[in-house]
């Protein structure tokens, strides 16, 4: 039995280094809270966990309007999980039910490495839980951000499984319709997985023309046919969204932007784009293909996995289906139920403490000088840790946001910054919140929690340049002296 108990504190960093050495082999030892408390935990003042509360639930890693995204932990076995939380109330108001019944019996039909795997859904009186693969390595977006394009063999390797996970949910009659690289994560292992499928739609669900009608996606990555709304294939739709994530990768920036919405649309329309000069032929040929204007003549995915340039080094996925998948439960996830298996942690009057199971889970994601030095080839930028105390850290924040022309609304140790000016997708939202890693040491997340991905990166990239004088410093993030 591994018992992590007031020695992190001692041991610090150290301690967590040799942890993380063994990987997530670290579930090996008997992580259970029922034996073994850590300081931190028990310093969270959360009632104690009974028999029949499978997970336990800590911070939020997402939102959106109508849910949460929370990390989580499975009590039984210490295994991380994300936990979608939607409120039944809020749901049931806004003529949301269909959707979210739909939401959750696409995720179950799906079973494929590379898409985010739903592992169960539950229900109390007032939420649905719906439980979801932790995915470790952030978003593909990061990467693109933090590094720009990618040489084609890494593009290449990302878009074959980007297909390998379409073709797969085609051939289920399941379609994505918001595919873009926000929405593509990356694993512990730096493979592909496709989430987020809130605006997926069963093909049992198409009109009587055969077509889907619902506009939805994100404006620089919808094809042409779903903007115009006069009915679509939701399968050659996703695959005009995969040619636009292919041409990301390889350029770094978008084949279609504007700042004017109408000639944004123009643009996709009539598919006025130019591939830059290092992108190769074959590459450019198998974009071009894929980004036709006319649905009839787009490039199908059989066509695809035949293409010279997509099958250099391509490996088809082998792995092993589950047979007879139930969706009983879906309609059950709307009826009232006693049954409660999440405990979800109270509002804190201080910092949330995050124990050392909670570090090593986000470590692909985290900064703390060489103990997450990992081999991942990127690191999330838009967390920082800070030895500053918790309450000069909100004020830092608070102090910087301002001038940017942000609100600010406090809440304990978490903060809510919203720009008063609209961007390109309505006003920029920021969430974040301070925990407690350690007695002298916070960490500080900040996440998008609405708006645009690009706005949010350089809002971001201000707000660092302003706060460093409480970010704490590594020797390996000192700059270089001659």
């Amino acid at each position: 039995m591994f018992s992590c108990t007031e020695e992190f504190g001692l041991l610090g960093f150290g301690f967590l280094e040799g942890l993380l050495k063994v990987g997530l082999g670290i579930l090996e030892f008997d992580w259970n809270l029922k034996d073994a408390k850590s300081k931190l935990s028990t310093e969270d003042n959360q009632p104690q966990m009974s028999q029949n509360r499978k997970y336990e639930v800590g911070r939020t890693i997402g939102e959106g309007t109508f849910a949460k995204v929370k990390f989580a932990r499975n009590s039984e076995t210490g295994e991380p999980v994300a936990v979608k939380i939607l409120d039944k109330d809020k749901v049931l108001k806004h003529k949301m039910a269909e959707q979210i019944k739909r939401e959750i019996a696409t995720m179950k039909l799906i079973k494929h490495p590379n898409v985010v795997c739903i592992y169960e859904v539950m229900a109390s009186k007032t939420k649905i839980f719906i439980v979801l693969e932790f995915v470790t390595g952030g978003e593909l977006f990061d990467k693109i951000v933090n590094h720009g394009r990618m040489k084609e063999d890494e593009a290449r390797k990302y878009f074959q499984q980007l297909i390998n996970a379409v073709d797969y949910c085609h051939s289920r009659g399941v379609f994505h319709r918001d595919l873009k690289p926000e929405n593509l994560l990356l694993d512990a292992a730096g493979n592909l997985k496709v989430s987020d499928f809130g605006l997926s739609a069963l093909s049992q669900q198409v009109r009587d023309d055969g077509l889907l009608h619902t506009t939805c996606g994100t404006p620089n990555y919808v094809a042409p046919e779903v903007l115009n709304d006069r009915g679509y294939h939701g399968a050659t739709a996703d695959l005009w969204s995969c040619g636009v994530i292919l041409f990301v990768l390889l350029a770094g920036y978008l084949p279609f932007d504007d700042s004017n919405l109408m000639n944004l649309y123009k643009k996709i329309s009539n598919a006025e784009f130019t591939c830059p000069p290092w992108i190769s032929f074959g590459a450019m040929k198998l974009i071009t293909r894929i980004l036709e204007p006319n649905p009839e003549k787009r490039i199908t995915v059989p066509e695809i996995l035949e293409d010279e340039w997509f099958k250099k080094d391509y490996k088809p996925p082998v792995f092993d289906e589950k047979e007879d998948i139930n969706l009983d439960d879906v309609e059950a996830v709307f009826k009232d139920s006693e049954e409660y298996h999440v405990m979800e942690k109270k509002e804190e009057q201080q910092p949330a403490a995050m124990n050392a199971f909670e570090l090593i889970s986000m470590s692909k994601g985290l900064n703390l000088g060489n103990l997450f030095d990992v081999e991942q080839g990127f690191k999330r930028e838009t967390r920082f840790t800070s030895r500053s105390p918790a309450n000069e850290i909100i004020n830092k924040i608070e102090e910087a946001a301002k001038p940017l022309g942000f609100d600010v609304r406090k809440k304990n140790y978490k903060m809510r910054l919203e720009n008063i000016k609209a961007g390109r997708k309505g006003n920029l939202n920021v969430a974040t919140e301070v925990f407690q890693v350690a007695p002298s040491l916070h960490m500080v997340e900040v996440r998008k929690a609405k708006g645009d991905t690009l706005e949010f990166h350089k809002f971001y990239k201000n707000l660092s340049t302003c706060l460093e004088d409480v970010v704490w410093k590594t020797e390996d993030d000192m700059p270089e002296t001659n």
